[in-house]
């Protein structure tokens, strides 16, 4: 290395000097240095690699042609390298236009489905405006084929305990008949003709729902021994419904004693009589499914206390609506059939035999109709896949026990239903009868006060006389920790603390699984 003056500088100024490397100042051609790779080194590269641009920008000037060659494979190796150690090297213009189209095929199906999925919610929100158009179109019989829900699980919305509840549509009927006694009752006891179209009148303006002839067929056929119905005429008519004298009316006569009225007393033993047989009549239909279950299961009706867990009361077929008078036929001629018939005995015999032989021909031309096929018998009930490779008698056993167990439920008399869930909170209740006492810190509490903290300690809501009954229940059980004593005019509650909560609570589970078992 050696130290060289800058040129460019005055006397004055002081002389700058720099460092030559050795291979700076004495430069090969044989190894090129991307330092010395300017601008025409480039330009050279260019030529070389299109030959075609020599005609248009002529030979560079200042180098030979082997160094040219020399130069422009060094300035290839260089680039080449360079971009070896990025870890990139360009797409060739074929990759490029490929990568292009495929992007474009790409964002074209993208675009494709967008516009299909729009247009499909639009068709979707058309037929959706469609079909609210035509159910608002659609009558009231046709709506009423799926039933909301609240009439479907009415049953189960019931805050009543589990019994012999009737389904949502059999309820109705019975408000119906109901209505319908009030009304029949008033008009029957002012010695008033009850007509149809009366009672219709005052059921719906009392119940707010429609009340036709169908419903009126319904009670019939649930109560058949109520009221009598006929077609009459002549009965004055102050309305103006479209009613004249002279037409035929269906009229309602309550089937009661001679001389006697529908009283108050009579009116309810008469919608008594109604609702038991709306509940035989869900009773059968009960019958049927416990005959259908396996293994089938056969209660007496006097025995019922409430329906099968899996029967679906809601779900019970409509009652069939009895026949009612019809108004007598009147003989108007109005079609050409009735002509024809009336003109059949004007007719000569030789014109009614050619009749007879057409009605024969036409007889034998037309099929006969088929015979609509019988309803097949429902198949037995089959084992399920997730039960393949059970034992059938260990199945059989189960199911015994079960129908058993259900039978039991089905059976089981209210008295004793109350009891039962009187045990249940038992356990529960005895915690906190003992902490009663602890906190008062008294051996004996009045029966008043430990109602009143019970029944203020209690989580559910109950009553200090159901509260009362529980304190019983518990000296009735287990006598040796709860004593009641009457004194004078008061009942005192004495509990003894020394005993074992646990214990105690143990004594009480057992009771309760020993009486749910009988």
């Amino acid at each position: 290395a050696g130290l060289e003056a800058e040129p460019g500088r005055g006397q004055k100024g002081t002389a700058r000097k720099r460092l030559v490397m050795a291979s700076e100042a004495v430069p090969g051609p044989s190894s090129p240095t991307p330092s010395s790779l300017d601008k025409k080194a480039k330009d050279l590269v260019n030529v070389i690699l299109s030959p075609g641009q020599k005609q248009e920008c002529g030979e560079q000037p200042g180098l030979a042609g082997p160094e040219k060659k020399d130069l422009a494979k060094e300035t290839l190796r260089w680039h080449l390298e360079k971009l070896t150690q990025k870890g990139r090297v360009p797409a060739s213009t074929s990759e490029a236009k490929e990568d292009v189209k495929s992007k474009l095929q790409r964002a074209r199906l993208l675009e494709s489905k967008i516009r299909a999925r729009e247009a499909a919610k639009e068709e979707k929100k058309g037929l959706s405006h469609l079909q609210a158009a035509a159910w608002d179109s659609m009558p009231e019989a046709e709506n009423s084929e799926k039933a909301p829900a609240y009439q479907r699980f009415h049953a189960l919305a019931q805050d009543v305990p589990p019994g012999l509840t009737l389904p949502y549509k059999y309820r109705l009927l019975a408000e119906m008949f109901r209505s319908m006694e009030t009304i029949v009752g008033m008009l029957f006891n002012r010695l008033e003709t009850v007509t149809f179209a009366k009672v219709k009148q005052g059921v719906q303006d009392m119940m707010r729902k429609q009340f036709e002839k169908r419903n009126v067929g319904q009670i019939k056929t649930v109560y058949p021994t109520a009221y009598t119905f006929r077609q009459e005429k002549n009965i004055p008519t102050f309305s103006s419904g479209g009613l004249k004298r002279s037409d035929y009316q269906l009229t309602i006569e309550p089937v009661v004693g001679e001389g006697e009225k529908l009283s108050a007393s009579r009116l309810l033993e008469r919608q008594k009589v109604f609702s038991w047989n709306l509940v035989n009549i869900v009773k059968e239909h009960h019958k049927a499914f416990l005959a259908s279950l396996n293994p089938p299961m056969v209660i007496p009706d006097d025995k019922l206390a409430r329906w099968h867990p899996r029967f679906r009361v809601d779900e019970v077929p409509d009652i069939v609506p009895a026949e009612l008078p019809q108004p007598p036929q009147v003989d108007k001629l109005t079609t050409a059939q009735e002509v024809l018939a009336k003109a059949r005995t004007m007719l000569t015999p030789k014109m009614e035999k050619a009749l007879a032989n057409l009605a024969l021909k036409t007889a034998e031309a037309s099929p006969s109709m088929p015979e609509t096929p019988s309803p097949a018998p429902p198949s037995p009930a089959t084992t399920p896949s997730s039960l393949k490779g059970v034992s059938q008698s260990l199945l059989e056993r189960v199911r015994a026990k079960e129908a058993q167990k259900l039978q039991a439920l089905m059976t089981r008399n209210p008295l004793q239903e109350q009891r039962l869930n009187r045990l249940a909170r038992l356990p529960e209740m005895a915690r906190i009868l003992r902490n009663v006492f602890v906190a008062e810190k008294k051996q004996a509490l009045a029966m008043e006060v430990a109602c009143q903290r019970m029944t203020e300690s209690y989580r559910g809501l109950l009553m200090p006389g159901e509260m009362e009954k529980h304190l019983r229940l518990f000296s009735e059980l287990l006598p040796d920790w709860v004593s009641i004593l009457p004194i004078r005019t008061e009942t005192y509650v004495k509990l003894d603390k020394s005993r074992d909560l646990n214990v105690i609570m143990e004594r009480l589970t057992a009771r309760a699984k020993e009486e749910e078992k009988l």
